[in-house]
This record gives C-alpha cells, structure tokens and sequence, in this order.
C-alpha cells in the first residue's frame, strides 16, 4: 500500500516544491518587501535628525545597500535552496552558522512583521474609531493574518501574484508623487552638503537601512525560483535600483513641498499629496495601508520558507519542513509564522522588536557578505551560472565594514537586546541537538 499523504517523503523538502517564481514576480516581491510601511514614517523621522540634509541620508544609505545587494545576488546565485540567508550561510560556514543566520532572519521578520501590523490596526483605527478598542482591535489583527495565511495557503502562485497586484497597487501613487513633486519642490529647503552630528547621522543610518532592508526575505523563497543563477541577480539589483530612485525622491519631495513641517508631521506622505493636490491625502493615506498589507504579505511568503527550511534540516521539528500535497506550500511554517508575529502584534511591543529587528538584520548581512565571497572561492554554482563578484573580496569587505560602521551607532540597550536574542537562539539549537539525538546530524541534501 501506499503510505499516506500525511507521511509521504516526496512531500518533504525543496523537491516537493514547484519552481512557479520567475523575474518579474520576484523583482516585485523585493521590492513589494523593502517598500513596506516604513517609508510612509520616514521622511519626517529622518527630516527631524538632519533637518535639510535629510535626502543624504538615502544616498549614504544606497553606498551600504548596494554592495550588500551585490552580495546577495552572488550568493542567492550558487544557492538554489529555499531559506535565503539561512541556506547561503549555512552552505558557506556550516550548519551552526546557517542556524544563527536563519534564526535572526526570523527574529527580525518575525518583529517587523507584528510592527507593522500594529501599525496598519493603529492607521484603520484613524477611519474607524471602533478599533481603538482592545478587543475590535485584536479581532481586525487576526482577521488581517487570517487572510495572509489563506493566501498563502492556496500555492505560491497565488501568493506571488497577490503580490504583484499589491506592488503595483502601491507603488503607483508613490512614483506619481516622486514624479509629480518634483516640480513643487522649494529646493532652497534642501541642502546637500550640510554635514550633520555623529548621533543624528547614526540614528538616521539605522533607519534607512531599516528602510532599505526586505531583499534578504523576498529572496528565500530560492527553492521556488524558476532560475536561481539568473532570476535572482537580476531581480535584487532592479529591485534595489528602483528603491534607491524612488526613496531619494520621496524624501526630496517631502522635504522640499512641507519643509520645515516635515519634522513634525505624522504622515509625511499624505502629507505632501495634499499639499499639492488636496485629494491626494486621502490617497495616500489608503496607500499606506495597502503597502503595509503588501508588506506582510511578502513577509510571510518568505519568512515561512526561512521556518521550512529550518524544519527541513532538522535544526526544528520536521513537520515545518514539509508541504501540502495539493498546493505544494509549506502550511506548517505558514501557520507557525503567521501565529506567532500575530500573537506580538496583538502584544503590541513595537519598540524591543524594532530593536532587536534593525541590529540583527545588520548582522545578517555581515554574514551574507562574508557567504557570498566564501562561495565564490568554493566555485560552488547549483543551477546554472551564478553571478560574478568582480573583485574577490573588495565588495564583501566594503559591504561589512559599511555594516560594521552603522553597527557602531547603537547603543548599550540595542546590543543588549540582540544579545539575548543571540543567546535564546543558541539554547533552542542545542536543546533541540539534544533531543533529537544522532539523528541531528542527519540532514536532507540541498
């Protein structure tokens, strides 16, 4: 007789996977990620630390991103598993490492997933005064993941084409804005040589960082790809492209159209809609709330591959290293997922998961730089031809000490909080080591 379904090992792992994501899906998964809700809070975040200098910070920013994008595409290049950084660096430095990097990748998405979720209840409740209340509010949380899970639920091409509908949905308004803007731009409220403290750039570089961040989640879905060598390189590199064009001319739209309001305003963006043309507020303000489901949408598609994959190497229980026999999706780590960023959501403590969110995906990516030049040397390629790092090491170092310097700003308070994320993390690994015995060291080939 044939096994059940339930125990069927055909179901396990990155071979039970349909390969449906192509270029254009994963390019606006990265992109639908980087451009969650963060930037609709930017610009005044960013416009009370450095003032008129504030579009610099984008800039410096792009310096960092983009030597980490490169090393994402190298490494997304010769790893064709699901599991992004998890899988480049545990392919790279072994099965500790990889589980160091997995598990911070899922600290981090997991704390900016119930972040923006409590931001999106807190932006309804504006339009609807009912959610201000606990229980109203608890009760549009979990009806939001509810419809996250059910979406991912039914295939990965219904999830990647959700997103692609929201990214466009989105984004359209934003580059009208950027586009439009510019011409109602005062550009005497904008200076681009001012240099501004030490602490207001450190604050500030954290911050566009943050807002730079989500490559590394619409990229572990690499099981699903359709040509890892290929798609990936391309789709981060577009991807990071037209972020980095587009933040910079939010921010000097912003800037320039409200000025020294900027500082003070609680939607930037709305904002600076309204200032232009009045029924743009509204606009944007639902353009907002759309990026932000859009933004947990990505979240969840990606982060649940990071949960698969764990489960997949046995590093956690091996029920969330398998698929649904229908869909091919791994509902296990969806529902896992899901449940637990909902539960923080409903929590509310935004600020210790943005803490430990913003230093530890700065740790990621120190590890992804250092991945992607150590598997360039190992010549390692699983699909094709991967992407070339010209220079050896030049770009990952660069990469590195870009993080290493944005690091520095952080103070005792935010070490501390990844120090103990660092140290849970470590404990879970060996207890698990410990209970599943020699089998442990019995991992499924990638």
């Amino acid at each position: 007789m044939n096994p059940p379904r339930s125990t069927d090992p055909s179901l396990h792992g990155d071979a039970a996977l349909i390969r449906a994501v192509g270029f254009a899906a994963l390019t606006a998964a990265v992109v639908n990620v980087i451009v969650g809700g963060g930037i609709f809070r930017l610009p005044s975040a960013l416009g009370a630390n450095l003032g008129p200098a504030a579009p610099t910070a984008f800039l410096l920013g792009a310096l960092a991103i983009l030597p980490i994008a490169l090393c994402f595409a190298a490494a997304g290049s010769r790893v064709s598993s699901s599991g992004g950084p998890y899988s480049y660096v545990d392919a790279a430095f072994g099965p500790f490492a990889g589980f160091i990097a997995g598990g911070l990748m899922w600290i981090c998405n997991i704390a900016s997933s119930a972040g923006v979720a409590a931001a999106l209840a807190d932006q309804a409740a504006n339009a609807w005064p009912l959610l201000q209340q606990s229980g109203a509010r608890a009760a549009f949380l979990v009806a939001v993941y509810a419809l996250l899970i059910t979406l991912n639920a039914f295939g990965v091409k219904l999830g990647a084409r959700a997103i692609v509908a929201l990214a466009t949905l989105k984004l359209t308004p934003l580059f009208v804005l950027a586009g439009i803007g510019l011409a109602f731009v005062d550009w005497g409220r904008i200076d681009w040589i001012a240099v501004p403290s030490w602490d207001a750039l450190g604050v500030s570089m954290v911050m566009v960082m943050f807002a730079y961040s989500g490559a590394e989640t619409a990229l572990i879905p690499g099981g699903e790809v359709r040509n890892p060598a290929r798609d990936v390189p391309r789709a981060t590199l577009a991807a990071t492209a037209l972020v980095i064009l587009l933040y910079v001319a939010i921010q000097v739209v912003a800037q320039g159209v409200l000025g020294p309001a900027l500082a003070t305003s609680t939607a930037p963006l709305a904002d600076s809609a309204g200032a232009i043309w009045s029924p743009g507020r509204t606009l944007l303000l639902a353009t907002a709330g759309l990026s932000m489901f859009g933004f947990l949408m990505g979240n969840l598609l990606g982060t649940s591959r990071v949960v698969f994959a764990l489960g997949r190497d046995g590093v956690l229980p091996r029920a969330l290293g398998r698929v649904t026999a229908r869909h091919r999706v791994p509902l296990a780590a969806i529902l896992v997922h899901g449940g637990v960023a909902c539960a923080l959501a409903l929590a509310g403590n935004f600020d210790f998961l943005v803490i430990v969110s913003a230093g530890a995906n700065c740790l990621v990516y120190v590890g992804v730089s250092a991945a992607a030049w150590r598997l360039q040397r190992l010549g390692r390629a699983d699909h094709g031809t991967p992407f070339l790092l010209r220079g050896g090491a030049l770009v990952p170092l660069f990469a590195i000490g870009a993080m290493f310097a944005i690091l520095a700003t952080l103070k005792s308070a935010e070490w501390s909080a990844i120090g103990i994320a660092l140290v849970l993390l470590v404990a879970i690994h060996v207890g698990q080591r410990i209970l599943a015995g020699p089998s442990s060291a019995q991992r499924h080939s990638r």
